[in-house]
C-alpha cells in the first residue's frame, strides 16, 4: 500500500480504509507494508541500543518509542485515523488523544480546559454522567457548572459570565435528541474567549465535521459506533494544534494509555463504521416513520425524520445520522411501557448503543433537567414516558414487526391504544 501524507484529496470513506495504515506501523524495513493491518504492539518497556541512541531520542513526539505509556505503533495508527476523519484536526497540525472510555475522555477534556474558580456551561440535554461530572468531579476541583436550554441561544448568551471559561455542548442530545445550532454556539463562545466542547458521538466526524464547524474540541465514546462490535470501551478527544498538545500533556501527566489490544479492535471497527452507519441510519428513519403513524406514539424524536424537533439544523449542518434516536408514548404509564420493553424480543435492554445489534430502553429525563422542561414543548403532561432505540443492523421489517407486536403489550397493560 502506498503511504499518503494528505488525505484530504479523498473522501471520508476512503480515508476509513487508509488511515493509519503507514507503512513503518504495517511492515518492516525489508517489507514495508507487508500486511493490511498495524499488529498489536504490547509493550511496556522499550529498549535502546546504547547509551548514545537514548541521549539522541527526539523529545517527547508522538510516534517515537520510548516508554509504552507514551503508547505504540497500535495506538497511534488509531489516534491518526481518528485525526484523518476529523478534517479540522488534520488539516491544522491537530491530533488525537485516546482515552479508556468516552466519560474518561469528556474527564480529560474538562481537566484540561478548566481551572479553580472557573465557569462551565452545559447543554442541558447532556449524557448523564457528564452531568454527574458537573455536579461531582468539577464541583470537587473549585469549578461551577450552570446548564442552559440545548435550543435557546439566547440563554447560552445570558448565562455567560467573566468566570465561564468552557462550554459542553451534545448534539444532538442523546436521550432527547435535540439538535443545537453549533455553529452559532460555538461561534458566539469564541467570541468570548470561552473554549468550545462538543461530544460529538451521535453523529461522529463523519457525519458532523466538529471542528470545521467552529468547535475547538470533539469528543467521541469510540465504543459506540467506532468498535461497532459492543466488545470494547474507549474514548477520543480530536484538537487543533493549540488544544491538542495541551490535551496531551494533561494525559501523560495523569497516566492515561489504552489497550494497544482495545486499539486494535478499534480499528477493525473503524474500517467498517462508515458502511454501518449508512446502514443503520436507513433502518431506522424507516423505523421513525412506521412510529411516527402509530396512534400509541406521541411524538417521535429523531432529527433525522421531516417535522421532528431540529430536522432543519440536521439537514443544514449534517452529512450523515445514526441508528439512535427516541419515541414517547401517548399517555399510559411507567408499567405499561415496561411492559413493552420486555416484550421485545430482538431489542436487548442495555445502556449503550452504535453496535450490530439492537437496543431499547427507558427514557425519564425529568428528573435530570436543569434549565428546560420536560415534557418538550407541544406534548400533553401525561406524554412522559419515552423509549430510546439503538437501531443495529437486523432487517428493517423484522424490528418493525417487533416493536409492531409489543405496541400491542403496551395497550394491554394500560397504555392509551
Amino acid at each position: 500500500m502506498s503511504s499518503f501524507d494528505d488525505m484530504s484529496k479523498f473522501a471520508p470513506a476512503t480515508r476509513g480504509v487508509l488511515a493509519g495504515r503507514r507503512a513503518g506501523w504495517t511492515g518492516t524495513p525489508e517489507h514495508p507494508g507487508a500486511v493490511v493491518n498495524p499488529a498489536v504492539w504490547r509493550a511496556s518497556t522499550h529498549l535502546y541500543p546504547d547509551m548514545a541512541a537514548l541521549r539522541a531520542h527526539p523529545a517527547n513526539t508522538d510516534g517515537n518509542f520510548y516508554y509504552g505509556r507514551r503508547g505504540g505503533p497500535t495506538q497511534w495508527a488509531l489516534a491518526e485515523a481518528l485525526t484523518q476523519l476529523e478534517p479540522g484536526a488534520a488539516k491544522s497540525g491537530g491530533g488525537t488523544v485516546l482515552y479508556s472510555s468516552g466519560v474518561a475522555a469528556i474527564a480529560g477534556v474538562l481537566l484540561t480546559v478548566l481551572r479553580p474558580g472557573d465557569v462551565l456551561l452545559m447543554t442541558d440535554n447532556a449524557y448523564e454522567p457528564s452531568r454527574v461530572m458537573g455536579r461531582g468531579l468539577l464541583k470537587d476541583f473549585g469549578v461551577e457548572t450552570r446548564w442552559f436550554d440545548p435550543t435557546d441561544l439566547a440563554a447560552f448568551e445570558a448565562a455567560c459570565c467573566e468566570r465561564t471559561r468552557a462550554v459542553l455542548l451534545e448534539s444532538p442530545g442523546s436521550l432527547t435528541m435535540e439538535v443545537q445550532d453549533v455553529p452559532a454556539l460555538a461561534a458566539a463562545a469564541r467570541a468570548r474567549g470561552i473554549v468550545s466542547v462538543l461530544d460529538n458521538t451521535w453523529a461522529s466526524s463523519l457525519g458532523f465535521a466538529a471542528l470545521e464547524h467552529g468547535v475547538d474540541i470533539a469528543v467521541m465514546s469510540l465504543t459506540k459506533h467506532v468498535s461497532g462490535h459492543s466488545d470494547c470501551m474507549m474514548g477520543s478527544a480530536s484538537a487543533g494544534e493549540e488544544w491538542y498538545r495541551k490535551l496531551r500533556l494533561r494525559a501523560q501527566g495523569m497516566g492515561t494509555v489504552v489497550s494497544p489490544d482495545d486499539a486494535s479492535l478499534m480499528l477493525r471497527g473503524l474500517r467498517t463504521m462508515k458502511l454501518r452507519l449508512e446502514a443503520e441510519t436507513a433502518s431506522a428513519l424507516a423505523i421513525a416513520q412506521w412510529l411516527q403513524g402509530r396512534s400509541e406514539v406521541a411524538r417521535v424524536l429523531c432529527p433525522m425524520l421531516p417535522g421532528s424537533p431540529g430536522h432543519d439544523l440536521w439537514r443544514r449542518d449534517f452529512t450523515g445520522g445514526c441508528g439512535l434516536f427516541s419515541f414517547v408514548l401517548n399517555g399510559g404509564t411507567s408499567a405499561a411501557r415496561d411492559a413493552l420493553i420486555d416484550a421485545l424480543d430482538l431489542f436487548g435492554i442495555g445502556y449503550s448503543w452504535g453496535g450490530f445489534e439492537s437496543l431499547a430502553t427507558p427514557v425519564d429525563p425529568a428528573s435530570i433537567r436543569t434549565a428546560s422542561a420536560w415534557p418538550l414543548h407541544g406534548m400533553e403532561p401525561g406524554d412522559r414516558f419515552g423509549v430510546r432505540l439503538s437501531i443495529g443492523l437486523e432487517d428493517t421489517a423484522d424490528l418493525i414487526a417487533d416493536l409492531d407486536r409489543a405496541l400491542s403489550v403496551w395497550a394491554a397493560h394500560g397504555g392509551a391504544a
